[in-house]
């Protein structure tokens, strides 16, 4: 397929119905003989995830993986954020996959080698690179065997191991896990003083630490405020303490990087709404720092489950939303008026609180509907 797909009249055809129907698409026969339709509705998918995920790729030539592969995929965004924490001479993606990461954190190395078991998958990913003038060494293998014949070390070694089981279920613990992290870290660490590893999001950062005593950074990426992916760092040059940093890419906002455990030993003050109100982005939350967010900023919590701040002052370094409000009365609020809903730490949703109020979703001002310690309390943005 690989080669098939590349010809003119095959492009030609991807092109002129990137904006089709696919479902539609799938039930006619393909006009080629040599290509299946699934495979052109497999290319014109791949152009379209592109348009948002990776558009550097978006150049006459490229060949796109199946659906799963660009799911698994990191985005440009991300990866391009990786590159830049990430240089040395050789550097080797255990887990290539499609490429994605390893085209931009390879970008500081001088020796690149790629590995990855699926055969199909790696021609693609070779087609892209010569393409897009990038050298790598593309080694078809499983990780496993790769590891067991290799002699060489690297100066980083970058793994994105597959979160799916054989039935295609999502797992997230690293014993089930492909690769097993827990079985190899010491393999890994024998040819690499730096092992990076992307992790699923949703993976519990304490649970990390317990069964990864190599642990010496962590990043929790999110992009606009979604968080994307957890990566660590493993080295043997572990000092005892790690280091985690929390980004939100696509927005002004600050890193927050701290020491992990500072959480264990911080205080937050508690206070009634003020005048500036506070919301952490999603890294800070996923990080569980919410007494350490109230430390380091001086500002007052207004519940311990809300984790919403606030202060008099304004600040501008705050990773997360400031907001000017004031306490309001369920009774200011005028059916059909237009606002923004966030609600937390409160017994109804932002879908039942418009619905009960009869509010309309958008514009530029908020209702923001929490608990402080004496009850339940309405914020309106001014």
């Amino acid at each position: 397929m690989v080669k098939e797909v590349l010809k003119e009249e095959i492009q030609k055809y991807i092109n002129a119905n990137l904006h089709v129907d696919l479902h539609s698409l799938l039930l006619k026969k393909s006009p080629f003989p040599e290509v299946s339709i699934q495979e052109i509705v497999q290319q014109i998918k791949g152009k379209q995830v592109a348009q948002k995920k990776f558009p550097f790729l978006l150049k006459e030539g490229i060949i796109f993986p199946p659906q799963l592969n660009l799911e698994q995929s990191s985005s440009e965004k991300t990866a391009l954020y990786k590159s830049e924490i990430l240089k040395g001479k050789k550097f080797i993606d255990l887990t290539s996959g499609f490429g994605i990461d390893a085209y931009y954190l390879s970008q500081n190395f001088e020796d690149v080698t790629l590995v990855e078991q699926n055969s199909e998958l790696l021609e693609i990913v070779e087609n892209n690179w010569h393409i897009l003038g990038k050298k790598a060494t593309f080694i078809n293998q499983k990780l496993e065997n790769f590891l067991n014949k290799n002699k060489e070390t690297f100066d980083v070694i970058y793994l994105d191991p597959a979160r799916r089981d054989q039935n295609k279920n999502k797992v997230f613990l690293l014993e089930d896990l492909s690769p097993n992290i827990i079985e190899i870290q010491k393999k890994l660490l024998s040819i690499s003083n730096k092992v990076v590893i992307k992790l699923s999001p949703l993976i519990d950062l304490k649970y990390l630490i317990s069964v990864l005593p190599n642990i010496v950074r962590i990043e929790i990426i999110a992009v606009k405020n979604d968080v994307k992916e957890v990566v660590i760092f493993l080295s043997n040059e572990n000092s005892g303490q790690i280091i985690c940093n929390c980004v939100n890419l696509e927005n002004e906002e600050s890193n927050f990087t701290f020491k992990f455990g500072e959480e264990e030993n911080a205080h937050a003050e508690y206070s009634e709404p003020e005048k500036f109100i506070y919301i952490p982005n999603n890294s800070i939350l996923k990080a569980g720092i919410f007494n350490l967010i109230s430390e380091k900023f001086k500002l007052k919590k207004l519940h311990p489950n809300s984790h919403f701040y606030t202060s008099n002052d304004k600040l501008y370094n705050f990773p997360g939303r400031v907001f000017e409000i004031e306490v309001i009365d369920a009774k200011q609020i005028k059916k059909k008026s237009q606002f923004n809903i966030i609600s937390k730490n409160y017994p109804l949703k932002p879908e039942e609180i418009k619905k009960k109020y009869g509010l309309k979703d958008g514009g530029k001002s908020y209702l923001i509907f929490t608990q402080s310690k004496k009850g339940k309390i309405i914020l309106k943005s001014v």
